[in-house]
């Protein structure tokens, strides 16, 4: 399924020891087992399981009796302890360039927070779009609407990146500034209508910031007014999607009402809407049915929302719409049929897609792997599920959203029955810390 293998890390500080370093030039592995344990508290078994060694062979080693040559044991090792490929006469390592790239994505996620924190209640900061401004008591333009809604798109690309417990309050910021506008407005009906699509669209984003960021009421309110809003607008789309977001909140406390809800955005949206906007909400469907274990009504959501992503195939959809591609499709697929319990179904979709999913999309690539992790302790594959976690761990750590960690929390309870195994051990402690 993977072979993914996971690391026993040397910190830094540790590679950049003298003895280390000379250790490492001379492949003499012995004494870099042994500064592993003693300078960083690596356990001779966790070595031995991380690097396929047995466990008498380790302490061998490090009493410097025996030697590794082969350049393919060599090369694990390297991988293992995550050591730089010129240390240890091997040309860079695969995972240096990732490990390069993802020091420059946390660089650029607090970069942003940054950024985001100086723009909350003033819209200005480095990186951020400018304001709209809207002058109180002016006649409108034909586009007004259009310039915040372009704003508003722009804006949307921090979800990518930050989490809700960091665009919060730039989003809300947003959502009632608009909403300002939108009670003083001198402006024609069609731009009045424009104005509360775009006000619909911003509330739905405060509200996605507050769900993610743990801030569920509020999260409620804003779908609430934005299916409002979507409606005085004549906005059949968006008034589907803030039911769609509604019914996702639902799950957690009434699958029945939620599914019931889910069902009345789709009947919403209705079938002119664009197919991008279709895919989104039958998906969603898809996903209440699923939760609640229905795996024939789930299935059949899925084909009717793989239809309408066919659809839209070199079609213009809206912004807010655009995120859902085969891809994200694949992976609601897999979350699916991982709830309805069929993993073997779940976790070749769940790996296929994944192996496409950027890792500056932190959270989200975070909680996708958590049902990876879910189908494989279904499955019965305990290392694979532990090995997933720990990934799913470093990428959601540092990211302002409580719903990776509420996800995982229950596959680490299950990982608990298997705290003998030294990778399970591992993980855990890495979890407690």
């Amino acid at each position: 399924m993977s072979d993914y293998v996971p690391p026993t890390v040397l910190p830094r500080e540790v590679l950049e020891r003298p003895e280390m370093q000379a250790a490492l030039s001379q492949h003499d592995f012995g004494t870099v087992f042994l500064l592993a344990r003693r300078e960083a508290g690596i356990s001779y078994s966790r070595i031995a399981a991380a690097c396929d060694i047995k466990p008498e062979r380790v302490g061998t080693l490090a009493r410097g009796r025996g030697r590794i040559t082969t350049f393919e044991k060599i090369a694990l090792i390297a991988d293992v302890f995550r050591i730089p490929g010129h240390m240890v006469g091997l040309a860079a390592r695969a995972w240096e360039a990732a490990a390069a790239e993802a020091d420059d994505d946390m660089r650029r996620r607090e970069f942003l927070k940054v950024s985001v924190s100086a723009a909350a209640g003033a819209g200005l900061a480095a990186g951020l779009p400018e304001p709209v401004h809207l002058a109180a008591g002016r006649r409108l333009g034909a586009d007004a609407p259009e310039q915040l809604r372009q704003r508003t798109a722009r804006l949307r690309g921090l979800d990518e990146i930050l989490g809700g417990g960091d665009t919060y309050r730039v989003y809300l910021d947003e959502y009632q500034r608009t909403r300002a506008t939108v009670r003083h407005a001198v402006c024609t009906e069609p731009v009045r209508r424009g104005l509360l699509s775009v006000l619909a669209e911003q509330a739905q984003q405060a509200g996605w910031a507050a769900f993610d960021g743990g801030r569920h009421a509020e999260a409620r309110g804003l779908y609430e007014a934005s299916h409002k809003a979507a409606g005085e607008a004549g906005d059949a789309g968006l008034a589907g999607n803030a039911l769609a977001f509604l019914a996702y909140q639902a799950l957690g406390s009434d699958r029945q009402a939620a599914i019931e809800i889910a069902a009345r955005s789709c009947a919403t949206a209705g079938p002119d809407a664009a197919p991008g906007v279709r895919a989104l909400l039958f998906e969603r469907l898809a996903w209440a049915y699923a939760v609640a274990g229905n795996a024939a009504l789930a299935e059949s959501s899925l084909e009717t929302a793989r239809t309408a992503l066919d659809e839209a195939a070199g079609t213009p959809q809206p912004d807010w719409s655009a995120w859902v591609d085969s891809t994200e499709l694949a992976i609601m697929t897999g979350r699916c049929w991982t709830e309805l319990r069929r993993p073997l179904r779940a976790v070749p979709v769940l790996e296929k897609a994944l192996e496409a999913y950027d890792d500056r999309h932190a959270r989200d690539k975070a909680l996708y792997m958590s049902w990876l992790a879910d189908s494989y302790l279904a499955a019965g594959e305990v290392e694979q599920a532990a090995a997933v976690t720990g990934r799913a761990l470093d990428l959601s750590a540092g990211v302002a959203s409580v719903r990776p960690r509420q996800r995982l929390e229950p596959v680490l309870r299950q990982l608990g029955g298997h705290r003998t195994l030294p990778m399970v051990a591992e993980l855990l402690e890495k979890a407690l810390a």
